[in-house]
C-alpha cells in the first residue's frame, strides 16, 4: 500500500478555466500539475498564470508537450519522423523552462500528451525521440509515463528518473494500455467510480480492465484529466477517500 502518492493533472488546456477560477481551485486539489506549452493548447500567459498558480499551492511545475496539432488537441497520432518529434518536444519544453527560468520558477517535471503519450507507451523509436528533445535541455527533470509501459524502460535507459502514472479517470484495456476515446466508455462519468479506482491503484497497486481483468499496476503518480467532466468533484471524493485511508498527497 503506498502511504504518499502524486496526484497529476493537464492542465493551461482551457482558457475559461483560467479565467472562471476553476483552474486555480482544481490546482489546489492536486501536488503536480502539468502545463500545456503550445503544441495542442496554451501560450506563454496561460504557462505564466498558472505556474503562479502552481507556486501559490506549492504543487509540481511540469511541461505537457505534444504533437503540434491544436485542431485536434494533439489527440490523433501525427506520421512525423523521430528527428521531428525530438525537434518539437524540444521546442515547446525550452520554451516553456525559459519562461520558469525568467520568473523564478523551477520545472519539476516533463509529460507528453495525449496521442504522443499512447504512442510512446507501445513504441520505443517515438519515445527515444521524446526523451532526445528532453535531453538537449536537461536530464534533471522527471519524466511521467505510463505504468507497465515502454516508455518507462526507455526512459530510465536514458538516464531519466521516472514516475510511472496511472489514471483515475480513465478505463484499461486487458493488455494495460487505455482505452481508446473512440469508445464512449473510455472516461468514468462518476466520480465513485474513478476515486474507487485510485483508491485500488494506491492501496493494492491494480485495477482491472474492461473485461473484468485484474491489471498489476506499481505507479508513483495518478492523473485526473481537467477537461474530464466534473474533474473538480472527481479530485475532491480522492483526496477525502485517501484521507480517510491515511493515504498522502504529495510530490514523491
Amino acid at each position: 500500500m503506498k502511504r504518499v502518492i502524486d496526484i497529476n493533472s493537464d492542465v493551461g488546456e482551457r482558457p475559461e478555466a483560467l479565467i472562471s477560477g476553476s483552474e486555480e481551485k482544481l490546482i489546489s486539489l492536486i501536488s503536480s500539475a502539468n502545463i500545456a506549452c503550445g503544441g495542442h493548447a496554451g501560450d506563454a500567459h496561460s504557462i505564466l498564470e498558472i505556474m503562479k498558480l502552481c507556486k501559490k499551492y506549492n504543487v509540481g511545475i511540469g511541461a505537457h508537450p505534444s504533437y503540434p496539432d491544436r485542431l485536434n488537441f494533439g489527440r490523433i497520432e501525427l506520421n512525423l519522423s523521430a528527428e521531428e518529434i525530438t525537434q518539437f518536444v524540444y521546442y515547446q519544453v525550452e520554451s516553456f523552462v525559459r519562461i520558469a527560468d525568467a520568473n523564478g520558477f523551477e520545472v519539476n517535471h516533463i509529460k507528453p500528451h495525449g496521442a504522443l503519450y499512447n504512442v510512446a507507451a507501445k513504441d520505443e523509436k517515438t519515445a527515444i525521440a521524446i526523451s532526445n528533445g528532453i535531453s538537449k535541455i536537461s536530464k534533471k527533470f522527471i519524466l511521467y509515463g505510463l505504468a507497465n509501459s515502454i516508455m518507462i524502460d526507455v526512459w530510465r535507459n536514458e538516464g531519466f528518473n521516472v514516475e510511472a502514472e496511472a489514471f483515475a479517470d480513465r478505463r484499461y484495456e486487458d493488455d494495460g494500455s487505455l482505452r481508446s476515446r473512440k469508445f464512449l466508455d473510455a472516461v468514468y462519468s462518476d466520480p465513485e467510480e474513478a476515486a474507487q479506482q485510485a483508491l485500488l491503484i494506491a492501496q493494492e497497486g491494480k485495477v482491472f480492465s474492461v473485461s473484468g481483468q485484474e491489471i498489476m499496476i506499481d505507479a508513483d503518480t495518478i492523473c485526473i484529466h481537467s477537461d474530464t467532466e466534473n474533474s473538480i468533484e472527481f479530485l475532491t471524493e480522492i483526496r477525502n477517500k485517501f484521507l480517510e485511508s491515511g493515504i498522502e498527497i504529495s510530490r514523491i
